[in-house]
């Protein structure tokens, strides 16, 4: 066991020493709901960037490249100022969902480079441009585009033409409460360039909303030493090594509001959040506190860096006093923690190519880096805190006014570190299913998180995400569960059974939520709502439907099918060392086989959602005169039964009298049911059963389609949305109005959701990997003897264990180098296809042009876009698809 190892295992608490400092700080608290308390939820606008410098913030903090605490109650981050800047860079600049042409967008290039599960090494990598910061230039070019135009992106102003610093900051720990901190900072440029760089600590403002004191106080020692001294944390130091020819300057102020500057009226403090903008820019000297104390402090760098040349800091953040806090020992500790975290992945993954290597190195590293302190009492901010003014009365039956039970006080892995910064329930789950690669404690202890009281409803439903929790996203959480527990079964040789009964515990009530509710007619079928698929649909499915009455919808019965299986297979696991789940398991089944045949088979005049002709299922929208009409699109709408499918060993069956019992039963008095239910028969004459909403004969069918280049197979995966409409939109008329859908492969062309993300022909990889999943479990059942042509048309035949390898790859190319060197995810981006500096840095996208693979959408979205780790785990895994063996298969 190497050291990483070691640690982790000596970590399996949240809050043991190893994990109490981390990349935990938000890079972005501005504009969300969290900060919002305005009368009509106009988050973006009522925080907006501009207050960010000089505005306190109630429910948490943000910065460039920094840690924190597990409650962000100490934070350290960087702050940049190339001299030219109107505004201290202290943290990421993007535009609002109203600004872009595409929705909110960061206008920055950053990246997450390294990272182990225990923080014990990081790395972080920053473009910093010499020139001013084209601020207003990027609002008013993209405010002036269109939908139909590209976004204005920062390289697209030709700034770093002119000369950039490439800042990278490493983190080593030395111990669990003995930071590391080392800067590079390389001048990208012509000639010698100047730049002011200001490490900087912080508390944050805990006190403000409840009139108590701060809880702790920085003040200076030295010229090179600030002491924090903390009522919770006691005392630590921060050590600033001096660089020869670079002046160092500590400076200290107060993380209070600048009432003066944003609202015109009496600072409560002389001091405040933006002091040390006002030091730098404003040339004002008065801002910072010369009594040298405060509860915000930087170590002031002014520094020279030749052309072409490097320069190097050194911090040490630690709880004891240092003698000599940067001797060798300092030095040796970023050497040593770098190798062990070598030594860590090649452990883990030992047969990787190179270029592999370097993809899922990154991809893990900035999933790690997506950890982000998450504060947020509905309660509490509905109501508004002792001594400040009450919030608006409106808000009262506002946005999640329903969830005023929610509380969180959590280290949360965050979609995107800037554009999503709050957890998304679906996302969260598959983020989840990649971290158990890497730290399996942590994964289970997220999706325990997430269904623990204080988040999930009395009635059972998962919040969605923080716009609307009321909303509903798509029930995965029992297949991460089932995976994370599979996984590690399989790398382990046990499952974590405690885990697993937990989680089926509680997903219980979130299972009968969906029955109760979801149901509308008691069919079977499901309506959900926008099942997280924003705009991949005619209609907005989260609003009432411009026809009036209701979809039964394709997808949002397949997810209970999937939700159905999962259960069931974690209930035949748990049933192993007892029967008290046979009820359970009974239940299970029946219910699934309802929602088969539903689906296949659906309503008194016999409409399906199969359509044999098309061989496609399609959602069916039922208008107010209880009339129904198909609403054909092709779309992962009608892939998603493909998800529903399991495998039921003979062991099961044989076992388990009540599975026999119900497919006895439903044999004799409703076969309808059997149906969707294929049984084998072994030499020994045992069956094997595979549960499943698509026979083989319709999987065979829908294959043809998504295996069919011109539809939804592209040279880098699955499709959202079928090509073919490109040229045959989907139109339904009704009442003299049109409501259409069409194939979009890149940026969304409307406003739907936001119009920040675009279900309408691009690649997403998790409902991409879900197929592939799927596909893999369809395999265990069908073997070598089920082949398919793959492509459609090509005269290729191929297993579905090869179409699911074929698919994988494809999705791995997207960031794989190319034989002309070039990566599919930077399109047509010169500087990142052929720049050394640039060109294996990674970013991944929130999702992927369906035509040429190019990155699209949130940039940071190392989320779910990190399952591209898990697709290169399992194609370099030679016993994976033995794995598949374990019962029951799922």
């Amino acid at each position: 066991m190497n050291p990483e190892q070691q640690r982790i295992q000596q970590s399996v608490e949240p809050n043991s020493p190893w994990r109490q400092w981390g990349p935990y700080l938000s890079e972005r608290q501005w504009g969300t709901v969290r900060e919002d308390y305005s009368a009509g939820g106009d988050a973006w606008d009522y925080f907006p960037h501009d207050h960010a410098r000089s505005r306190a913030y109630r429910w948490g903090e943000d910065g460039l490249g920094g840690f924190c605490d597990r409650q962000a109650n100490i934070c350290f981050a960087l702050a940049f100022w190339n001299g030219n800047d109107p505004i201290l860079k202290e943290r990421l600049f993007g535009l609002t969902n109203s600004e872009g042409n595409h929705g909110e967008d960061v206008k920055e290039y950053y990246f997450y480079v390294d990272n182990t599960p225990t923080h014990s090494y990081m790395r972080w990598r920053y473009k910093y441009p010499q020139a001013a910061y084209p601020y207003e230039e990027l609002v008013a070019v993209n405010g002036q585009r269109s939908k139909f135009d590209p976004e204005y992106e920062l390289l697209d102003t030709g700034i770093f033409d002119g000369g950039y610093f490439d800042i990278e900051a490493e983190y080593a720990k030395a111990t669990p409460s003995d930071l590391g901190i080392r800067l590079q900072i390389t001048n990208h440029g012509s000639q010698t360039a100047s730049i002011a760089v200001l490490p900087t600590l912080w508390l944050r403002n805990t006190w403000t909303w409840t009139g108590e004191v701060p809880a702790g106080r920085l003040t200076q020692v030295d010229d090179q030493t600030i002491q924090l001294s903390h009522r919770d944390y006691g005392d630590r130091w921060l050590y600033c090594d001096r660089v020869d020819g670079a002046e160092l300057e500590l400076l200290f102020t107060d993380n209070e509001t600048n009432f003066a500057r944003l609202f015109d009226s009496t600072n409560p403090s002389p001091y405040v959040k933006d002091a040390f903008h006002q030091y730098l820019i404003d040339g004002d000297r008065e801002a910072v506190n010369p009594a040298q104390t405060g509860t915000k402090a930087a170590a002031f760098y002014r520094l020279e860096v030749p052309a072409g040349q490097t320069v190097t800091l050194q911090l040490r953040f630690c709880d004891r006093p240092q003698a000599a806090a940067f001797d060798t020992d300092f030095a040796d500790s970023f050497s040593q923690r770098q190798q062990e975290a070598d030594d860590f992945y090649q452990t883990l993954f030992p047969k990787l190519s190179d270029g592999d290597r370097l993809i899922q190195r990154q991809a893990l590293a900035a999933l790690l880096w997506s950890k982000q302190v998450y504060l947020y009492e509905v309660q509490t901010w509905l109501q508004g805190d002792t001594g400040q003014p009450p919030p608006p009365s409106p808000r009262q039956k506002g946005r999640n006014a329903s969830w005023r039970m929610f509380s969180a006080n959590d280290v949360i892995l965050m979609p995107d570190t800037w554009e999503y910064p709050w957890f998304a329930a679906w996302d969260w789950a598959f983020h989840c299913v990649v971290m158990a690669l890497i730290d399996p404690e942590f994964a289970k202890q997220q999706l325990s998180l997430l269904l623990s009281d204080n988040y999930v409803s009395p009635k059972g439903q998962i919040p969605a995400y923080e716009w609307a929790f009321g909303d509903v996203n798509p029930p995965v959480q029992a297949w991460a569960a089932w995976k994370i527990y599979q996984s590690e079964k399989v790398r382990t040789g046990e499952g974590d059974r405690e885990f697993l009964q937990q989680i089926f515990q509680r997903l219980l009530p979130n299972y009968y939520w969906w029955l109760n509710r979801e149901d509308r007619d008691d069919k079977s079928l499901f309506q959900g709502g926008f099942l997280g698929l924003d705009n991949i649909t005619v209609f907005n499915r989260s609003a009432p439907l411009p026809t009036g009455g209701y979809l039964e919808q394709s997808d949002g019965t397949a997810w209970m099918g999937l939700f159905s299986l999962n259960m069931l297979a974690i209930a035949l696991e748990l049933n192993q060392q007892g029967t008290i789940y046979d009820h359970a398991i009974s239940s299970f089944v029946r219910q699934f086989l309802n929602i088969a045949q539903a689906m296949n088979q659906m309503g008194d005049d016999n409409l399906a959602l199969w359509d044999e002709a098309h061989g496609f299922y399609f959602s069916a929208l039922r208008f107010p005169d209880n009339s129904e009409e198909q609403l054909q699109v092709y779309s992962l709408v009608g892939l998603a039964p493909m998800l529903a499918v399991l495998t039921l060993e003979p062991k099961f069956v044989h076992d388990l009298s009540d599975i026999q019992e119900v497919m006895d039963w439903a044999a004799k008095h409703h076969p309808e049911l059997i149906n969707n239910v294929v049984c084998t028969t072994t030499e020994c004459s045992e069956q094997r059963h595979l549960l499943a909403i698509a026979s083989p004969e319709q999987l065979r069918r829908l294959l043809q389609r998504l295996l069919n280049e011109d539809e939804f197979l592209s040279p880098y995966g699955i499709r959202s949305i079928s090509k073919a409409h490109a040229q045959d939109p989907f139109v339904l008329h009704y009442r003299g109005n049109s409501f259409g859908v069409d194939y979009e492969p890149g940026e969304s062309t409307s406003a739907t959701f936001g119009g920040n993300s675009n279900w309408r022909g691009p690649i997403w990889f998790p409902m991409n990997y879900l197929l592939i999943e799927s596909l893999q479990r369809y395999y265990h059942y069908l073997g070598d003897e089920f082949q398919v042509e793959c492509p459609t048309g090509s005269g290729q035949l191929m297993t579905l264990k090869q179409v699911a390898q074929e698919l994988s790859q494809r999705l791995v190319n997207v960031f794989r180098t190319q034989p002309d060197g070039s990566r599919p995810t930077y399109g047509d981006i010169e500087r990142f296809q052929t720049d050394p500096h640039w060109r294996d840095l990674l970013l991944f996208h929130e999702y992927f042009h369906g035509d040429t693979g190019k990155g699209l959408g949130a940039s940071q979205q190392t989320g779910w876009t990190a399952l591209v780790a898990q697709l290169i785990q399992e194609l370099n895994d030679e016993t994976f698809y033995d794995s598949l063996g374990l019962m029951p298969s799922f």
